[in-house]
């Protein structure tokens, strides 16, 4: 695919420090298509302030590149003030409402009459993916003058119940304590408890994932498709945990694919 000029904004959609995101879209009228999709990047990293947005940098380019416009969002991490559950949740839920205001009020004129406001996709990897679902169902799939139509969950920690049974410390970290002193809080946190939403839900893991494993995967999109949600599960051979955020990898590819880039 040609390359071309991509241009990035910085966008703050509250007042803290890590309320922001970087919008990327391609810089020339000419590299431009038609229509445009919006995508919202939610990085991985346990939650925690040791990773941020920019791991998920050259995706984020290759995206714009390929004519979307790429919204790759911050948001308050354990380890910062006002990070864990539940801010580090609702920071990505206005993150996506930002689409309705900062957002959009910040985009060439060009750029702006190109998107099509209806077909937003949510990618989030790892713990972003957690986030990536819950959000997009506390919005209903909708903001003011958008639509989610697709979320795209990598490698994602879909059910914190279940990890926080066996005390995983990313997970206890992030929602402040033990499973057995807050179970609500968990089951609440926990995309596979959720109920279905008006989207899509792509479910993209590689076989070769230790970190989180392929079979939690499995086990969601079993227990969400009962209850009715539109959901599919892509497994990607011979592929880890990290490989969501390099843009040669075969999961980035399942990915573009899933998003019709």
């Amino acid at each position: 695919m040609k390359r071309c000029a991509v241009h990035r904004s910085r966008v703050h959609y509250a007042d803290r420090p890590s309320q922001f995101g970087h919008l990327y879209h391609a810089a020339d009228q000419a590299d431009r298509p038609e229509v445009m999709r919006p995508i919202v990047l939610v990085h991985g990293g346990y939650w925690t302030t040791e990773f941020a947005l920019t791991i998920e940098t050259a995706i984020a380019r290759q995206y714009a590149e390929r004519g979307a416009l790429v919204w790759n969002i911050e948001y308050r991490r354990v380890g910062e003030e006002g990070g864990g559950w539940p801010n580090t949740g609702r920071d990505v839920v206005a993150a996506i409402g930002a689409l309705d205001g900062p957002v959009r009020a910040g985009l060439d004129p060009d750029v702006a009459a190109r998107v099509d406001w209806d077909a937003v996709a949510v990618v989030g990897h790892s713990a972003g993916g957690q986030l990536a679902v819950w959000a997009s169902a506390q919005l209903g799939a909708r903001t003011a003058t958008t639509r989610i139509d697709t979320v795209v969950a990598q490698a994602a920690a879909l059910d914190l119940v279940a990890a926080g049974r066996v005390a995983r410390p990313s997970v206890v970290n992030l929602l402040g304590g033990p499973y057995e002193s807050r179970p609500e809080r968990y089951r609440s946190a926990s995309p596979v408890d959720l109920e279905p939403i008006d989207a899509h839900i792509v479910v993209i893991h590689g076989d070769k994932d230790t970190a989180i494993a392929v079979e939690h995967s499995r086990e969601y999109v079993r227990r969400v498709a009962e209850r009715g949600q539109s959901v599919e599960l892509i497994v990607v051979g011979e592929e880890g945990h990290d490989a969501f955020v390099d843009p040669r990898s075969a999961c980035n590819r399942r990915t573009i694919r899933a998003l019709g880039l």
